[in-house]
């Protein structure tokens, strides 16, 4: 006896869809499993679909592959806009406006991290280059002063389309 079972697969078509905190449980698994082609497939639909594992071998072919290309064409990202002012919690926080003139403090902290990826430490690199929001004028804005207060938890539901614009920021800047 066989038992049909309808089941809803919430694709992300872009990154504004998956948090940093979900991104880095994907990655991690990528890498353990990294020999494993069907293991990588397997996490990256765990993770970024929500489905259950023992539901994955049940899907039809080509509703397996459409989605696999999707997610495929989804971690393949080259580029992505810097976000100059996000909202955290109902509060806006801005980018560094002005690298050049960044305080002495934060570009020490920033110093402390070998390099600029996304990675267990990026929460805290983005809690020292955005900062509440102390004042706006339609696209000019002004932050708060670096405080060397880090709350990594802070950017772990941020989602993955600001920490990737980040990212690309700097790696254009180099």
């Amino acid at each position: 006896m066989s038992k049909k079972i309808d089941l809803e697969i919430k694709v992300p078509t872009d990154w504004s869809a998956v948090s940093l905190k979900k991104y880095l449980a994907l990655v991690k698994d990528m890498e353990v499993y990294s020999d494993t082609p069907e293991a990588v497939d397997a996490a990256m639909f765990h993770h970024l679909c929500e489905l259950d594992i023992t539901y994955i071998n049940k899907l039809n072919i080509s509703i397996y592959t459409d989605i696999r290309n999707k997610l495929y064409e989804l971690i393949n990202i080259s580029d992505s806009p810097l976000k100059r002012i996000i909202t955290v919690n109902g509060k806006k926080y801005g980018f560094e406006p002005n690298l050049g003139e960044m305080s002495y403090g934060a570009y020490v902290d920033l110093q402390k991290y070998k390099e600029l990826k996304i990675d267990k430490d990026w929460a805290e690199i983005m809690c020292i280059l955005y900062r509440p929001v102390t004042n706006q004028i339609g696209e000019l804005y002004e932050i708060e002063p670096y405080s060397a207060k880090i709350d990594k938890k802070l950017f772990m539901d941020v989602t993955m389309d600001v920490h990737f614009g980040a990212m690309f920021f700097f790696l254009h800047l180099r």
